[in-house]
C-alpha cells in the first residue's frame, strides 16, 4: 500500500510538471510567432507600402489609371427562350439577359476599348463613367483579338496614357483594373509572370493569341479593363482567366497594348481590322518535329500549311520550311509569329529568314488581305430582323484554308427563326435544298420566302460539316 500511493503520487507530480512545461513552451512558441508576423508601428508609419512588393508603392499607378476605366453593362436577347410562343406565333422573346464588364477610355472624345466577348450580340449597351451613364455604340469588333471599340458622346474624358507592351520583362509589378462582380474601379497587383502566351481560348478562324499572363487578381467583369505598369500606363487588355471554377485560380491574361494599338486605330478608321496575311501558318518545333524533319536544332517555328496562290508561296516558301525570322524579330513559337503579324498591314514587305535541308535562305513577302490583294478592306454584314441573324460573305482565305469555293456565314444571332433552328454564330451556310449559296442577301431572300421541306448544309464553327432538315 505505501509502494502503491509513492507511485501514485510521483506519477501525478510529473504528470503536473510535464503539462506546465509544455503549456510554458507553446505559450511562448505562440507569443514568438506573433512577433513576428505583427508589421511594426514604425515600419507603417514610415513606409506605406508592403514589405511583399520589394518597396513598390501603386498609389500614383492606381490615381492615374482608374479615372479611364469604365463600367459596361449589356442586355442581350436570352436565346435559349425557345418557347411554343416563338415557335407558333414567332414571338420576339421577351426573356432578356443582362451582362456587365469593363471597358477602357482610348480618347478624350469617346471611345472605347472593351473584349469583344463582353458586348457580343448585345441588343443594348451602356457605359458607366463618373457616375453617369451613356448609351455606347459598336464601332467595330475584332473577333481574331477579342477586341471591340465602342463610342460614347462625350467630350474631356480621361484618356489612359498608353504604354509599351514590347519592353515589358517577366517579374515587373502590374495592375489590373476594372469591375469584377460589379465592384467598380477595383485595382489588383501583381507580376508578370509570363509573355506570348497562347492559351487556344479566341474563337475565330485566325486568332491572335500572344498574351501577357498575370498573377494580378481578374475575375468576371474584369474583362475589358486595363493592365497597366507603375507609371500608370495602359499596357494591355484583361481579357481571360485560366480556371476551373470560373474564377480567378492564379493566372489572368491580357492582351498586349501594341496589339490593341493597331487593331483599334483600324476600327476608327476603317470600322474593320486591316489584318495582314502571309499566306501560310506555322507551329512549334520539338524534339520529336527535329526528328522527323531531320533538323540540326530546335530553333525557329515550322511551316505546317502553306495557301495555294498565297503571298509566301508566291515568294518561294514551302511546307515544312522553318521560319527563323521576320525582319529582326526572331521567331520560335506560333505566339511570335502571329504577334509580328498583329502589327504589319497589307501591302507591306517584310524579309523572312527561314532555314530549308538545314540551310539558312532569305526572301521577301508582300502581305496581302484576307481577299489576296493590297486594297482597304471594308466588311459589309446583311441584317435580317425577320430571321434574327446577319450574314456576312466569307474571305478567300478562308475559304481556301476550308476547302470551299462558297459559303455564307451566320453571325451576331439574336432572337429569331436561326436561333430556334439550331443554327449557332459562326456557322457557314454552303448550299440551301442542294442550291450553292455565296450571296447573303440570296440566302436571307430564300429562308424567308421558303416553305415546304428545307435541307441547309454547312460547316460547323469546329470545322465539321452538318445537314439540318426542316419542314415550314
Amino acid at each position: 500500500m505505501k509502494n502503491f500511493i509513492i507511485t501514485i503520487t510521483t506519477a501525478l507530480i510529473a504528470g503536473y510538471l510535464g503539462s506546465f512545461l509544455f503549456y510554458s513552451g507553446h505559450k511562448s512558441q505562440i507569443s514568438d510567432s506573433a512577433t513576428i508576423t505583427a508589421v511594426p508601428t514604425s515600419f507603417v508609419s514610415n513606409n506605406t507600402s508592403l514589405s511583399s512588393t520589394g518597396g513598390a508603392d501603386f498609389t500614383n499607378a492606381s490615381s492615374i489609371s482608374t479615372p479611364s476605366v469604365v463600367y459596361i453593362t449589356t442586355v442581350s436577347a436570352n436565346q435559349n427562350n425557345n418557347n411554343w410562343f416563338d415557335w407558333y406565333f414567332n414571338g420576339n422573346g421577351n426573356d432578356m439577359v443582362s451582362g456587365s464588364g469593363s471597358g477602357v477610355i482610348y480618347s478624350s472624345d469617346g471611345y472605347i476599348i472593351t473584349n469583344n466577348h463582353v458586348i457580343q450580340r448585345a441588343e443594348k449597351i451602356e457605359v458607366v463613367h463618373n457616375k453617369t451613364t451613356y448609351t455606347a455604340k459598336v464601332i467595330g469588333t475584332d473577333p481574331s483579338s477579342d477586341l471591340a471599340v465602342l463610342k460614347i458622346d462625350a467630350e474631356n474624358l480621361p484618356a489612359i496614357k498608353i504604354g509599351n507592351s514590347s519592353s515589358v520583362q517577366i517579374g515587373e509589378w502590374v495592375l489590373a483594373v476594372g469591375n469584377p462582380f460589379n465592384l467598380t474601379s477595383t485595382v489588383t497587383a501583381g507580376i508578370v509572370s509570363a509573355k506570348g502566351r497562347n492559351i487556344n481560348i479566341v474563337n475565330s478562324r485566325f486568332p491572335i493569341e500572344s498574351f501577357i499572363q498575370t498573377d494580378a487578381a481578374i475575375n468576371p467583369g474584369n474583362s475589358g479593363g486595363a493592365l497597366v505598369n507603375t507609371q500608370g500606363e495602359l499596357i494591355g487588355i484583361n481579357t481571360a482567366i485560366l480556371s476551373k471554377t470560373g474564377s480567378y485560380t492564379g493566372y489572368g491574361f491580357s492582351v498586349p497594348v501594341d496589339i490593341v494599338k493597331k487593331i483599334v486605330a483600324d476600327i476608327i478608321k476603317y470600322g474593320v481590322v486591316q489584318k495582314a496575311f502571309i499566306g501560310l501558318e506555322v507551329s512549334e518545333i520539338n524534339s520529336s518535329v527535329a526528328k522527323q524533319l531531320n533538323l540540326n536544332n530546335l530553333d525557329g517555328a515550322y511551316v505546317t500549311y502553306l495557301q495555294k496562290d498565297g503571298a509566301a508561296e508566291k515568294a518561294g516558301l514551302s511546307k515544312n520550311d522553318i521560319i527563323l525570322k521576320l525582319n529582326d524579330r526572331t521567331i520560335n513559337s506560333r505566339s511570335d509569329f502571329d504577334e509580328y503579324l498583329a502589327y504589319k498591314s497589307p501591302g507591306d514587305k517584310i524579309k523572312v529568314v527561314y532555314k530549308r535541308s538545314n540551310k539558312e535562305n532569305e526572301c521577301y513577302v508582300i502581305l496581302s488581305n484576307e481577299e489576296g490583294s493590297t486594297e482597304i478592306i471594308k466588311h459589309e454584314l446583311f441584317e435580317s430582323k425577320n430571321l434574327g441573324a446577319d450574314f456576312s460573305t466569307i474571305p478567300k482565305v478562308e475559304k481556301d484554308r476550308m476547302g470551299l469555293t462558297n459559303g455564307v456565314r451566320i453571325v451576331n444571332v439574336r432572337n429569331g427563326l436561326i436561333s430556334r433552328l439550331g443554327l449557332q454564330e459562326g456557322f457557314v451556310i454552303t448550299s440551301i435544298n442542294r442550291s450553292p449559296v455565296n450571296d447573303p442577301k440570296e440566302v436571307t431572300h430564300i429562308l424567308e420566302n421558303i416553305r415546304g421541306q428545307v435541307i441547309i448544309e454547312g460547316i460547323m464553327s469546329n470545322g465539321s460539316h452538318a445537314i439540318y432538315q426542316y419542314y415550314f
